[in-house]
């Protein structure tokens, strides 16, 4: 299995920031995951896929636009969306799936 597969087969909610280097957007998501982070400590895990250097991942989970957040519970898609996320929005997310 992958480091990838590894990571999100956790029983921890892990999630998945698909981005890409020259994306407007994902520089704007990027301060709020660090926040949702700093909130969250150990208790999830946050991962960034740059999907120009990893497109096999980008096309396992059919990731079309930038930034595409995933969050897996135990290997298993649990919410996915296209865009900005708000930091109150990821954290409820959290807070459901702990």
């Amino acid at each position: 299995m992958s480091r990838f597969g590894e990571i999100i087969n956790s029983d921890k909610p892990v999630l998945v920031d698909f981005y890409a280097t020259w994306c407007g957007p994902c520089k704007m998501q990027e301060p709020i995951l660090k926040k949702v982070k700093e909130n969250l400590g150990e208790k999830a895990t946050i991962i960034k896929v740059d999907v120009d250097k990893n497109p096999e991942a980008a096309g396992q989970f059919q990731v079309q636009s930038v930034p595409t957040l995933i969050l897996f519970k135990n290997g298993k898609i649990v919410w996915r969306q296209s865009g900005v996320v708000p930091e109150e929005t990821i954290n409820g997310l959290f807070q459901a799936h702990l």
